[in-house]
């Protein structure tokens, strides 16, 4: 295969429509690309079809998996720079979701949180590949590194 693969986009069971697109429209700033009642929403943050989907079809009025289940542990959402991933996180702080974690990968910078059904999102924007960490055999060394906050927002100014 000579071609880069790409995830196009994730569909989520979840228990509400409407709370759902709360989140992801109001607070992350997605819009909603269709929808068909309160049994599925497609949602996009550009031109593209959906990014997300989001569906009641097997899960209306369900609750969160518990934990020590499979399922998905996170799916990521890309910010193209880093003052765009600052702004998430303000709006975040300001309809007070609770962050899950913040770090410092190396090669990008995150912030976890949980959508109203319990998924989990991570929210982040990589490094300039050049500013990528490598060991002195060219191998990529990525870690984990608590994320500075105030720092992050330091780009909103």
């Amino acid at each position: 295969m000579n071609s880069e693969i790409k995830i196009g986009h994730v569909h989520l069971k979840v228990s509400n429509i409407t709370k759902s697109l709360d989140f992801y429209c109001g607070i992350l700033g997605f819009k909603v690309t269709q929808r068909i009642g309160n049994s599925v929403a497609f949602i996009s943050s550009g031109t593209y079809h959906h990014q997300i989907g989001l569906n009641t079809w097997e899960s209306e009025g369900g609750s969160p998996p518990t934990k020590g289940t499979t399922g998905l542990y996170h799916f990521a959402i890309l910010y193209l720079k880093r003052s765009d991933l600052a702004e998430a996180l303000l709006k975040l702080q300001q309809n007070r979701i609770q962050i899950i974690g913040a770090s410092d990968h190396g090669v990008s910078e995150a912030i976890y949180i949980e959508d109203p059904d319990k998924n989990g999102l991570e929210l982040y924007w990589d490094k300039p590949k050049e500013e990528w960490p490598y060991d002195e055999d060219s191998n990529l060394k990525m870690f984990s590194k608590p994320l500075n906050l105030k720092n992050l927002l330091s780009e909103l100014n």
